[in-house]
């Protein structure tokens, strides 16, 4: 059977699904379908060609690559194809953006025949997708005396192809549809357990609002209403974007109201219009810009005050929102670009000059921030190659410089890893900067999107400057199904090639790491002055600056090496008071949301901005569990500041497991991982010395505010509750509820517990088997009342754990072991009341793979507890995933119902769950 008869195959069954014929990546298909195409008496002729104008995957993708070589014989002459003149087989170049396409039309404009190389040059000018061999090519002709060569320089030095663009429109006319209210956090609009299909782009748009087809059809009957308006999507009393930035998220909304970036690529859309009450996560913000979107603070709810000004609280202490203006679904407003505000019936409701900065308007006339990153390079290196000075086309970065006033932790960060900034004084915040990225890493649910953008944006190997990239297996470990076998070993094989360390080895030479990215990374990060991106919200390393990021963004900082972005506001968080012996550090982690929002009259501070914790003394497992939920914070990024002899530690254990993957055979021809041992041993070296102590902010920065933790009141465990059934749907499910462990009385069922995810760490799991063999000494056996899932997060703690004797205890009571000779081939749906030793990796959290069963009240160390993410509902009951830290999933499980505090109490007697006193050093430099 022939390529192109399973591909007429693959259409049909497709057809049944509502779905278009999936998009052609494959070189083997497209040579089939060229065949068929210049026979002229082929059966298949007229289905082919439009197979391969309208349906072939553009960049560097095989199929690329033939497409390319066949127009350029169309446009040689050499093939005749009478739909296919030369002139349209040029302008079919012109949209499959560099790569084979780039080199086609370099070959066609440095040719002989002045023609064809005149027309090739045209196209070439509205091309940035160039490569070092692709200008390499150019320099070398121009200095050869090459007149096209000159030309298209002088056009690249101008900028052309971002100046000849359309300007963007300076009425936007759209119509609002309420996708929620509260946060909304972007599982509604990509499921976690969609991720399977997130590069068919066509099929997992289905999934949008988590396949609610109620909505989806209002959503398609406002468009039919409204066809010459955008659509809008906004949370309403919320933020929008919560939780990931999640790429194909942003990509299922321009899909559905975006508009085509080209008439001869399907189902890739850009332009979406995003909106919340309380704006756009910060990650996901990113995104939109990515795709050339807009995203709107609306402001459209605001606290009640009373006559002195003092916010108007309810029974619960909340503040009481009155609204501002109507954004109901249906309604219709326009954005003007020039004046930077939205308008309702031709009056100004407010200024949304943040969503519409110099910078933002750039990235929205291009088409996406990628052929502005791509456009700026490629305009700097053809002004150098002519030896001019370059023309100011693009909007100039802002360069914020106070006189007198110190650095913050990431203010020093990014002026260390700046490039081409147009000052020698230290830069501030708000500042826009270029910044050269150290480690980047890519997960395996969005990295299949990471690889499609790659080939999109025509990159073959990783830059240069990069000290590593990582590819995790991480949230695809727990079931290894049909899914799985068929998308991460191409997946895998890709990155290993594209020059990034790879948790499965393509060539099986060793076992599969599973290991939960961020604490991967979080090994990978060996100094304090990193910058590190990585493809998911938790990318928050305790050591450096670490910034979740799109499945597009990490493309971007594997491809160039660099991230742009302005440099944050910086909130300080400082601690007093003692920390009581039967308190988790988890604990401290909901106190600190819990008493800033207090301190703060109910405003996030730290949303938006980076946090900096003065956590001084503990290292970086133990550190990481602040960091990493900060995500949940609706923090950018965070820092943590240490004593020297403590980031001597956290950088020993890190540079120790660099080599443990050495020793498996993880490192490349390259010694990336080596690489990073030598930079560990250096930066150790020099703290020790004291030629760079640890990294510290001047004592006369600025920040934002302050918080100022006291550990005195953290008296029992805290619990991030989803508040379910909270009257006021906006506070449902947005991690600002903590609740001490006594409000459950020790009367709240629990369902299910779960102890893993990038929250724990290997302290977690010797207070696992130090609390089992404490209740069976006082009960005489360990029964549990409700199933406890436990998934270390890395196998370099399994490991750990069996040298340590712990792993046996937790065999012991466990009735399930993961088997990584023959892992799970699908989902648990039901759940016996055990132990359950599952493998290292993401688990319930990610909500792709397990799921609690439906209605279940699920107590978690994890990070998530957005609705239908780790448990969906019933009709009957709406699941709940409550967060808490490790004794209190332990004990839950065991009696089947939160504990007293007196249960609490015995249960953890002896164990020594976090030693943490704050620093009594001094954290920060002298002022400057």
């Amino acid at each position: 059977m022939t390529t192109y008869k399973d591909y007429i195959k693959e259409i049909e069954a497709r057809k049944a699904q509502g779905l278009h014929p999936k998009p052609i990546d494959g070189a083997e298909l497209l040579s089939e379908i060229i065949t068929q195409i210049k026979d002229v008496d082929n059966a298949n002729r007229e289905d082919s060609l439009k197979f391969f104008i309208y349906n072939v995957v553009p960049g560097t993708t095989a199929a690329a690559t033939v497409k390319a070589k066949f127009l350029k014989a169309i446009i040689l002459g050499e093939s005749i194809v009478k739909e296919i003149t030369p002139t349209f087989g040029l302008e079919l170049l012109s949209h499959m953006k560099g790569g084979p396409s780039v080199e086609v039309l370099l070959d066609l404009a440095l040719g002989n025949d002045e023609s064809i190389a005149k027309q090739a040059a045209e196209v070439l000018k509205t091309q940035v997708f160039l490569y070092e061999a692709d200008t390499e090519r150019l320099e070398a002709a121009y200095k050869s005396g090459n007149a096209i060569a000159k030309e298209l320089l002088e056009s690249y030095a101008k900028a052309e192809f971002f100046t000849k663009l359309p300007e963007v429109e300076e009425e936007i006319d759209i119509v609002t549809y309420i996708a929620g209210v509260g946060d909304i956090s972007t599982d509604l609009l990509s499921p976690g357990g969609d991720a399977h299909s997130r590069s068919d782009r066509e099929l997992h748009g289905q999934c949008i609002f988590e396949h609610n087809k109620d909505m989806q059809n209002e959503l398609k009957a406002l468009k039919e209403q409204h066809p010459d308006k955008r659509v809008m999507l906004v949370a309403e009393k919320g933020t929008m974007g919560v939780g990931s930035s999640r790429m194909s998220g942003v990509n299922n909304v321009a899909l559905w109201t975006g508009i085509q970036a080209s008439p001869y690529v399907p189902f890739i859309n850009f332009a979406p219009v995003i909106a919340g009450t309380n704006g756009i996560s910060p990650i996901f913000l990113t995104t939109v810009g990515v795709t050339g979107g807009i995203g709107i603070d609306l402001k459209n709810w605001k606290k009640q005050v009373d006559a002195a000004g003092n916010a108007v609280v309810d029974a619960n202490g909340d503040p009481v929102l009155e609204e501002v203006y109507s954004v109901e679904t249906g309604t219709v407003l326009t954005i003007n670009t020039k004046e930077k505000k939205l308008y309702k019936d031709g009056e100004a409701l407010i200024d949304i000059s943040a969503s519409l900065t110099p910078q933002k308007m750039e990235f929205i006339k291009a088409g996406g921030s990628y052929a502005v990153v791509f456009g700026k390079k490629l305009q700097t290196l053809a002004a150098k190659v002519l030896g001019i000075n370059m023309p100011l086309v693009y909007a100039p970065s802002k360069e914020i410089h106070v006189e007198g006033q110190g650095l913050t932790a990431v203010e020093k960060i990014f002026n260390k890893n700046a490039v081409g900034t147009l000052t020698d004084k230290a830069l501030h915040t708000g500042s826009d900067v270029r910044v050269e990225v150290n480690i980047v890493g890519s997960q395996d649910t969005t990295g299949l999107m990471t690889s499609q953008e790659l080939e999109a944006m025509a990159a073959t190997i990783i830059s240069p400057i990069v000290d590593a990239g990582y590819q995790s297996g991480c949230h695809t470990a727990s079931v290894w199904d049909d899914k799985s076998k068929a998308n991460i070993p191409k997946l895998m094989k890709f990155m290993n090639d594209f020059g990034l360390i790879t948790g499965r080895d393509p060539k099986g030479n060793y076992h599969a790491m599973t290991d939960v990215i961020h604490k991967v990374l979080n090994d990978l990060t060996v100094s304090d002055w990193d910058i590190i991106i990585g493809g998911d919200s938790h990318t928050r390393m305790s050591k450096g600056v670490a910034f979740g990021a799109d499945s597009g963004t990490v493309a971007l900082a594997l491809a160039t090496g660099e991230a742009s972005m302005p440099i944050p506001q910086s909130v300080k968080v400082t601690f007093k008071g003692l920390m009581r012996s039967y308190m988790d550090f988890r604990d401290v982690v909901h106190a600190t949301q819990q008493q800033m929002l207090k301190q703060y009259g109910g405003e996030n501070v730290f949303q938006g901005r980076v946090i900096e914790v003065h956590i001084g003394t503990l290292t970086s497992d133990q550190a990481f569990t602040f960091t990493d939920w900060t995500a949940e914070m609706k923090a950018k990024a965070s820092i943590c500041i240490s004593e020297d002899d403590t980031l001597i530690e956290s950088l020993e254990i890190a540079r120790d497991r660099i080599q443990i993957m050495i020793k498996k055979g993880m490192d490349n021809d390259n010694q990336v991982l080596q690489g990073l041992v030598d930079k560990a041993n250096n930066r150790i070296a020099e703290i020790k010395s004291g030629a760079k102590p640890a990294l510290r902010p001047d004592a006369n920065a600025k920040y934002y505010a302050e918080v100022v933790i006291d550990l005195d009141e953290i008296a029992e465990p805290m619990i991030a509750d989803p508040d379910v059934n909270n009257e006021d749907v906006s506070k449902r499910y947005t991690h600002d509820t903590i609740r001490p462990l006594s409000y459950y009385g020790g009367t709240k069922q629990v369902d299910l517990g779960f102890v893993g995810s990038c929250m724990v760490h290997k302290g977690d799991m010797k207070i696992l088997a130090q609390m089992l063999k404490n209740i069976e000494a006082q009960h005489g056996k360990v029964e549990f009342k409700a199933p406890l899932v436990v998934a270390p997060p890395t196998y370099n703690i399994v490991d750990e754990l069996k040298a340590e004797g712990d792993w046996e205890v937790l065999q012991k009571y466990s009735g399930f072991e993961f088997d990584d000779n023959a892992p799970k081939g699908a989902a648990r749906t039901k759940y016996e009341n055990m132990l359950y030793l599952e493998r290292p990796g993401c688990n319930l959290c990610m909500g792709n793979q397990e799921k609690a069963e439906p209605g279940d009240t699920v107590m978690a160390t994890s990070t998530r507890l957005f609705q239908g993410r780790v448990v969906k509902d019933t009709g009957e009951k709406k699941g709940e995933s409550l967060l808490s830290s490790t004794p209190v999933v332990v004990l839950s499980t065991i009696l089947g119902r939160t504990p007293t505090m007196e249960e609490y109490e015995a249960a953890v007697d002896g164990i020594v769950l976090t030693r943490f006193k704050p620093s009594q050093k001094q954290l920060s430099t002298a002022a400057v």
